[in-house]
């Protein structure tokens, strides 16, 4: 049986939020500690599995480490030959034979809070549910959050996790994880307006939209003001209208169509 501490760790990862990398003896070429296909999970402070021990892993490990403190970290294959005569970072090997092992980064995906799964809702939810990223969908509602309705995000690529929150939302907001993107688009301009402002109170979230009219947000930017006690500056961290500018549409698929990729352009500025 294949071993599958690998999947776990890699799993663990993705959970905590945490950059890894996965390391895989990808070719063997004569006598190896390990055959091809042996895997090793490298995160910030723990490994799991192993490609064999010795220098090989500790160079990989090594490796691995700079990988995940660097930017916009690439595959790459590392090469190893066993023999005495080869100087070791590490020690020396010396199996006889020679190994190929590909170093795969496992990065932090983006994460994106989406308040309220109305039409808008579950049309943004279905474009960025193709996509690897942590998805959560809050609604009120109960019947916009069941299984039925939220069938159509069954094959989804992203990790989603649905809140049900009758009274309070903005609960929610305590439970993301640092950076999170937040599109606040509930049925009621109350509950948006009690989401704004405790959005705004909220530390270590990424960017803030708000669906909604130019009338709305003037009301809205007012209370945040002379309500909320907020200043211009905080104020000013909430972008609405959403979406890219020239897509003018109002359907429903349009209007998630051009937040998503608003969204896609946010990410790759956060990845720079």
């Amino acid at each position: 049986m294949p071993d599958t501490t690998w999947v776990a760790a890699v799993a663990g990862l993705r959970a905590r939020r945490e950059a890894g990398v996965l390391v895989t003896v990808a070719a063997v070429r004569g006598h190896a500690p390990r055959k091809a296909g042996a895997k090793l999970v490298v995160g910030p402070s723990a490994t799991w599995g192993s490609i064999g021990g010795g220098n090989i892993e500790a160079v990989a490990i090594d490796r691995a480490r700079e990988l995940i403190g660097g930017h916009d970290a690439e595959p790459e294959l590392m090469e190893f030959k066993l023999n005495d005569k080869v100087t070791n970072r590490h020690g020396v090997q010396c199996c006889g034979g020679a190994v190929t092992v590909l170093l795969e980064p496992l990065p932090v995906v983006p994460a994106v809070a989406v308040f309220g799964v109305g039409h808008v809702g579950l049309e943004l939810a279905r474009v960025l549910a193709r996509h690897p990223l942590d998805l959560h969908l809050v609604d009120t509602r109960p019947d916009m959050l069941t299984d039925e309705r939220l069938g159509v995000l069954a094959d989804a690529v992203a990790r989603i996790q649905v809140h049900h929150t009758p009274l309070l939302p903005e609960t929610v907001l305590e439970e993301l994880a640092p950076g999170t993107h937040v599109l606040i688009m509930t049925h009621d301009h109350a509950e948006d307006a009690a989401l704004a402002d405790a959005a705004l109170r909220t530390a270590g979230l990424g960017s803030i939209g708000l669906i909604g009219s130019a009338a709305k947000w003037t009301r809205f930017r007012h209370r945040l003001a002379t309500e909320g006690g907020h200043d211009e500056a905080a104020i000013d961290r909430i972008k609405t209208p959403i979406g890219l500018a020239g897509i003018t549409g109002k359907e429903p698929a349009v209007i998630a169509v051009s937040v998503a990729a608003d969204l896609l352009l946010t990410f790759e500025q956060d990845r720079r």
